[in-house]
């Protein structure tokens, strides 16, 4: 590492570390595991990811993004199978990065990952709600949604209820108000002084919201045990792997993209950055911690914060490592809806509400990509969402390309010319053979294809099957002469 910006990058990685703390908390208690194991990614992000070459500034820990499948996964298949999960995420991450797989990942459909985005920050939001109100939130995203005027109606009859809600929505409050502030008193992250604040305020009050459990950083570091590989022959737990890899992949490639436009320093190597998060990953999965990607928020502190080297990003894990080595018992006085009101704002910027309404009057196809994927994870789960989002993409993808114009000019004596150009496929093909099968039988035709770029076996089979029924009429002049270029 390069030690001519020292003193910038430790100025950075104090930032960084800053920002990160209230976060890794706040993913883990969201996903339904122990706090301290959220600092186990971060530490992980920052002391392995962060010395492997890919992307310079990027930081990496556990994401917000991955916190609905997390917790459905840990509700599932149980904590052990969690390590698992995670470490057959970065094994495929590794071998994807290998195999020179990163770069074909800037190929998914923006859509699809902006809707998958929004999904799980719906997701994230309603449950995250439950947590401020301190009641249990259902299992899908539909009844998450569909429970919260209930269970918000509820609330109001309970002090404790009432308690929490008020300071989760005063947490939220200082995290809209905080960029206004200032320039000085900004130099504090928002997150923190959010969390900060509403854990002197439960404090100071002696408020009856549910606080942090603390377990101690080795207690919670449970590598997986044998038996648990056996569950990796189980469809659920399959699957599960699939989803973790692709959303981790897609996630974490799009995050330093958005970083290298943030800075002009080296340009991220994507092969060697998904290498850098699959081995990442497999760590974390031995450990038995939660799954990281490079992570927007924290990368973008760095960048800000005056980072010119890897070497914030590396010790911002150190920072992560002493404080849950030295300070564990800090985390016990945090209130959990202060943690739940940092993910639900959290939530909200994973929701693209200004870049959708400019998405609908430019590209009203990419908009209804967006929020069907979106809406299938809300409504089924997030790996069934993510497939059909890919799945409407490549229909839609396929459909433009399938561009064909058929031109049919009748001059009322001699062959009806019938010209087709562009590319025909069997999307198209209903709409071709329309037009050509409304020319009358007893009239001789001229196809003309030597404009199509590109003629598909069913096309090409559809229409010779056309020109014999057409030239077989009963009237002795009717024929079709096919002209390919």
């Amino acid at each position: 590492m390069n030690t001519a910006y020292l003193k910038q990058d430790f100025a950075a990685s104090v930032v960084v570390f800053l920002v990160a703390l209230p976060l890794c908390v706040g993913v883990a208690v969201a996903s339904g595991v122990p706090a301290e194991l959220g600092i186990v990614t971060g530490i992980v992000g920052g002391l392995v990811t962060g010395l492997l070459p890919g992307s310079a500034l990027q930081v990496s820990g556990p994401a917000a993004g991955l916190t609905v499948l997390v917790f459905e996964a840990v509700h599932a298949h149980g904590l052990a199978t969690l390590g698992v999960i995670v470490l057959a995420t970065g094994l495929l991450q590794l071998g994807m990065g290998v195999l020179r797989w990163g770069r074909w990942f800037r190929a998914i459909s923006v859509a699809v990952v902006e809707g998958m985005l929004a999904g799980i920050g719906l997701v994230l939001i309603a449950g995250q709600l439950y947590a401020m109100t301190q009641s249990k939130a259902p299992s899908s995203g539909i009844d998450k949604i569909a429970g919260l005027p209930e269970v918000l109606a509820d609330s109001l009859g309970s002090a404790p209820a009432v308690a929490s809600l008020l300071l989760g929505a005063g947490t939220i409050a200082v995290l809209v108000l905080w960029p206004k502030l200032p320039k000085k008193v900004r130099v504090v992250p928002g997150p923190l002084a959010a969390v900060a604040l509403a854990t002197v305020a439960s404090l100071a009050f002696a408020l009856p919201v549910t606080k942090v459990t603390v377990e101690g950083l080795v207690s919670v570091i449970q590598p997986p045990a044998p038996s648990a590989f056996a569950d990796l022959a189980s469809v659920g737990v399959v699957s599960t792997v699939l989803a973790f890899t692709l959303i981790a992949s897609a996630e974490s490639l799009f995050s330093v993209a958005a970083v290298d436009r943030l800075h002009d320093g080296p340009r991220t190597q994507y092969d060697k950055e998904l290498m850098a998060q699959g081995i990442g990953n497999t760590v974390c999965g031995l450990l038995g911690a939660l799954p990281m990607t490079a992570v927007i928020v924290r990368s973008a502190a760095n960048v800000q914060a005056g980072a010119r080297t890897k070497a914030s990003r590396v010790m911002h894990g150190a920072w992560l490592l002493l404080f849950a080595a030295l300070l564990p018992a800090a985390l016990g006085v945090i209130p959990i809806p202060a943690l739940a009101a940092v993910l639900v704002y959290s939530g909200f910027k994973l929701i693209p509400v200004k870049g959708l309404v400019a998405l609908w009057r430019g590209h009203r196809g990419e908009a209804v990509i967006l929020v069907v994927t979106a809406v299938s994870i809300v409504a089924i789960s997030m790996f069934e969402g993510v497939l059909i989002g890919l799945g409407l993409a490549v229909v839609k993808t396929a459909w433009e390309a399938s561009h064909i114009k058929l031109e049919i000019v009748d001059k009322g004596a001699g062959p009806v010319q019938a010209h087709l150009s562009g590319n025909a496929t069997f999307l198209r093909l209903p709409k071709i053979l329309d037009a050509l099968e409304a020319i009358p039988q007893d009239r001789p035709v001229e196809l003309d294809l030597s404009r199509v770029h590109h003629l598909d076996h069913a096309c090409r089979t559809a229409l010779e099957n056309w020109a014999e029924r057409h030239g077989v009429a009963d009237t002795a002049s009717a024929k079709v002469i096919m002209t390919a270029a």
